[in-house]
């Protein structure tokens, strides 16, 4: 096990630098980059990011573009360099931890992924809980009602729920009960109301699930589909197996079978993706949903960061979010060996 896990450490590193660098190549080829917005900004006189542009200003010249104050933008943004040595230069920040600055917002790009986090952590920590809690007991009652004509409503209500996109169903729930045409029930924006410092505990506690109502389900309403299938398969498959008919000869009820037996075998690759479904569910927001119900989270800041040219913000967030992923697939693969002692990650010689 400890030559497996130096293995998969080794190997993120080349991982992790192909992805950078993919990526780092398409973005030269990209046009509308944060230098060409520059000018085209103190061509029409837009006031935006004015701490920039009064560096770049100062030359004297505004209008006329002259060719000094092009290389001076250019090097603002760090593009008077060749790209190879831009690149070498942003692995090599990022390897000591320094993740640079954002290009329009005034703020280091650590600091920015922190202020989104609470929201990030709100909707992949819940949805995740959610989305557990009601398709493991579904797919197993499901499983043990297998051909039945519950067994077929659900997959067909599952169905229907999983084709259906979040966006579509967060426009639903603003009409009838956000204020939108109907009901004035549940609040529109943010995730908690004014003054909620000053709120009682249970006050935060009810306010903070009130506003997370809403955005929770468009937001894991089509979730439940995949993993309610993957546990009812799980379950389906250790039923038909012979240990279950030998515990059922024995004298063992069919409660004692199923969930001292089959249950505990059934649930290991479930168990087992929970730290990948978690992280996936954290770190990749719905933005069409943060962008409806007010949530400034991961999802925004990305997408900002990609529409504006951002490219510390961009490359910064693939870093850290690439790196995590690797870490936590790898911490999957731990956690199926820890939850079943049988498995091997062992290379094979022969």
């Amino acid at each position: 096990m400890g030559q497996y896990i130096l293995r998969r450490l080794a190997l993120m590193v080349p991982t992790l630098l192909g992805i950078l660098l993919i990526n780092f190549a398409v973005v030269q080829f990209t046009p509308g980059g944060p230098v060409e917005q520059m000018l085209y900004r103190l061509k029409n006189n837009d006031h935006s990011n004015l701490s920039a542009q009064a560096e770049v200003q100062q030359s004297g010249a505004a209008r006329g573009i002259p060719p000094e104050v092009i290389k001076k933008i250019e090097a603002l943004y760090g593009f008077d360099q060749p790209a190879h040595v831009r690149f070498g230069q942003m692995v090599g920040r990022y390897l000591s931890g320094d993740f640079g600055e954002s290009f329009y917002r005034n703020a280091r790009v650590t600091d920015l992924i922190i202020e989104k986090l609470p929201t990030s952590i709100s909707l992949g920590l819940w949805s995740t809980l959610l989305i557990y809690f009601i398709s493991i007991p579904l797919g197993i009652i499901k499983a043990v009602r297998h051909g039945s004509r519950f067994d077929i409503a659900s997959s067909f209500v599952l169905s229907i729920l999983y084709a259906l996109p979040g966006f579509l169903l967060a426009m639903v729930l603003i009409v009838l009960f956000a204020g939108g045409s109907y009901w004035q029930v549940f609040p529109l924006r943010g995730l908690t109301s004014e003054g909620f410092s000053d709120f009682t505990l249970w006050q935060q506690i009810k306010d903070y699930f009130w506003h997370l109502a809403l955005p929770l389900t468009a937001y894991t309403i089509g979730g439940f589909a995949t993993l309610t299938a993957l546990t009812k398969n799980s379950f389906l498959d250790e039923i038909n197996k012979q240990y279950v008919y030998t515990a059922r000869a024995k004298g063992l009820t069919e409660r004692q079978v199923l969930y001292g037996h089959v249950f505990r075998n059934s649930m290991l690759i479930i168990i087992a993706g929970f730290p990948a479904a978690f992280v996936g569910m954290f770190f990749t927001g719905s933005l069409l949903i943060e962008v409806m119900f007010s949530l400034d989270g991961l999802g925004l800041l990305s997408f900002e960061a990609v529409t504006q040219r951002d490219y510390p913000v961009f490359f910064g967030s693939l870093f850290i979010f690439t790196l995590l992923g690797l870490v936590v697939k790898l911490l999957s693969d731990l956690v199926y060996v820890w939850v079943d002692p049988r498995i091997h990650f062992q290379q094979n010689n022969t």
